[in-house]
């Protein structure tokens, strides 16, 4: 890790760590008696104690994977028809006006509807979470495209470049900037995806359910220790993308 990622690290840390700070001040010198506030040491208990412990990280993991399952088809869907709809003036004519409108509509405004198609059970939870990652990579992946300018495109064709020659030489190399722009934004929606359908499904495993639970039980320990741990997984993803997008598109950077 170099000298400017610790940096950006540490002032990304500062915010937290202050906020970590005064939870511990408010306990320590008994500014509330709310049974609804409890002390980073309970927090931290509930991460290890014999009956949470080991069952909320292989909680942690189930949600993980689902989110990353529903990521991989909708990002694929949304790639597929960003990429068919890009290069094709007559499926844009055809699919387009019809996605753009599907795309109006509220994502959670589906999930009715997607409990109706697959029950409440795993079914429902991928589609709601690829229809959420979908619409992003689609969007981006069109725009990229679409956006080669033409002059590069003659070029192409002056110098004989057949069309997978100038798609796969020309124009996905341009549009990969954009691609991961979509994808990015896939990754943090189908996250928010898993956690909204674990949570009003409520069926089966899932760090939404436990929130749901532990709202219910009035456990407010197992509560913050879930939000702790999903702005964790959060923050460790955003990291990740990042990392990958730049070490992918290296040849853009300048020497």
């Amino acid at each position: 890790m170099n000298a400017i990622a610790i940096r950006r690290l540490r002032r990304g840390l500062t915010l937290p760590g202050l906020l970590l700070f005064v939870w511990w001040a408010v306990y320590a010198f008994e500014l509330t008696e709310s049974p609804l506030f409890v002390s980073p040491g309970k927090v931290l208990g509930a991460a290890v104690e014999s009956q949470a412990g080991i069952a909320i990280w292989l909680i942690l993991f189930e949600s993980l994977l689902r989110g990353l399952s529903g990521l991989a088809i909708g990002a694929s869907a949304g790639l597929l028809f960003g990429v068919v709809l890009g290069v094709s003036r007559r499926s844009e004519r055809f699919f387009g006006p019809t996605l753009n409108a599907v795309k109006q509509v509220s994502l959670f405004a589906w999930l009715p509807l997607l409990s109706l198609w697959f029950g409440f059970g795993e079914g429902s939870k991928l589609a709601f979470i690829a229809w959420a990652a979908f619409f992003p990579v689609w969007l981006n992946t069109f725009e990229g495209v679409t956006g080669v300018p033409p002059q590069l495109i003659d070029v192409a064709r002056v110098s004989g470049f057949s069309r997978w020659q100038m798609f796969h030489r020309l124009v996905l190399p341009a549009a990969l900037p954009s691609i991961f722009n979509g994808l990015y934004l896939a990754l943090v929606f189908s996250w928010l995806a898993t956690l909204g359908a674990e949570y009003m499904l409520g069926s089966g495993d899932g760090m939404g359910v436990v929130l749901m639970e532990s709202r219910n039980e009035l456990r407010i320990d197992l509560m913050l220790l879930a939000i702790v741990l999903v702005g964790m997984i959060g923050f460790a993803l955003d990291i990740t993308a990042k990392a990958l997008e730049r070490h992918l598109l290296r040849w853009r950077q300048p020497l």
